[in-house]
């Protein structure tokens, strides 16, 4: 795919991660964008500031018959569609206690539903334009969680889970699927200031383009999935082998001091 002309459709693309997301495709040889996300004059401003061709969608997932008018725009407008990439997505911190189950059911409706709907409507697309490939921009945060964050965490180790076994199925229609597992990133919704302003925790920060770079590698490079920044890997690789040690660190005061000093992100 690196060297074919790409069509790419990219969700929560009115900012943060998905906005670079669409600078950076943008930039490939003969490149065809449609950006989606809920605010339409974001979308219309960064369709018209883009050097490729670029159109828009504005959507809220949620909705019943968002996949139906994207799939259609997609039919519409390009014909054919190489890469996909879920990135639209929220995160509201809280503790089960506080915030019950209509806190997980939203997430898992944003985070998770919405992307498995989408890509049921664009998977026979993208099928008949392979080779090409599909991108959930998961989180670390689906594959070792902290307190205040489990909703958040839940939806997306349920978006990685699917996404393996996805992979497996579509492998052999040649629709790669790879992942995206960001730490904290500094964004519009998550601007991660106190964490910034600190030695100590402003190496584990990093930006939405960076983000995009592991996004081409995932979705035109063919890697099975990129963390943001890459030392995250190790925490997941230690839930792994020293479980109790991990839940123990991530009880400790330090990751509580994390937790409630970050904002809640927002829906793009």
């Amino acid at each position: 795919m690196a060297e074919m002309a790409i069509r790419a459709l990219i969700t929560g693309a009115s900012s943060g991660i998905g906005e670079s997301a669409a600078r950076r495709l943008a930039r490939e040889p003969g490149a065809e964008l449609v950006l989606v996300a809920r605010r339409e004059e974001r979308l219309r401003a960064l369709a018209e500031s883009l050097p490729c061709e670029a159109t828009y969608v504005a959507a809220d997932l949620t909705e019943p018959d968002a996949p139906e008018r994207i799939r259609a725009h997609v039919s519409e407008r390009f014909g054919g569609l190489t890469l996909l990439v879920n990135n639209a997505g929220a995160a509201w911190r809280g503790t089960f206690a506080d915030g019950g189950y209509a806190n997980v059911q939203r997430h898992i409706e944003l985070n998770f539903s919405a992307v498995v709907r989408l890509t049921e409507s664009l998977l026979p697309i993208l099928r008949s334009s392979a080779p090409s490939a599909i991108v959930n921009v998961a989180s670390t945060a689906g594959r070792v969680s902290r307190a205040g964050t489990g909703s958040y965490s839940a939806s997306k180790f349920a978006l990685i889970g699917w996404s393996d076994a996805l992979y497996a199925e579509e492998r052999p229609h040649g629709v790669h699927i790879g992942l995206v597992l960001p730490g904290f990133i500094a964004t519009e919704g998550f601007p991660a200031t106190e964490l910034r302003e600190r030695a100590l925790t402003r190496w584990i920060v990093s930006t939405p383009e960076r983000v995009a770079e592991a996004i081409v590698e995932t979705g035109l490079r063919g890697k099975a999935e990129r963390y943001v920044p890459r030392p995250y890997a190790l925490a997941a690789t230690a839930r792994i082998l020293m479980p109790g040690l991990v839940r123990r660190v991530l009880s400790g005061g330090s990751a509580a001091a994390l937790t409630t000093s970050t904002a809640a992100e927002s829906r793009d």
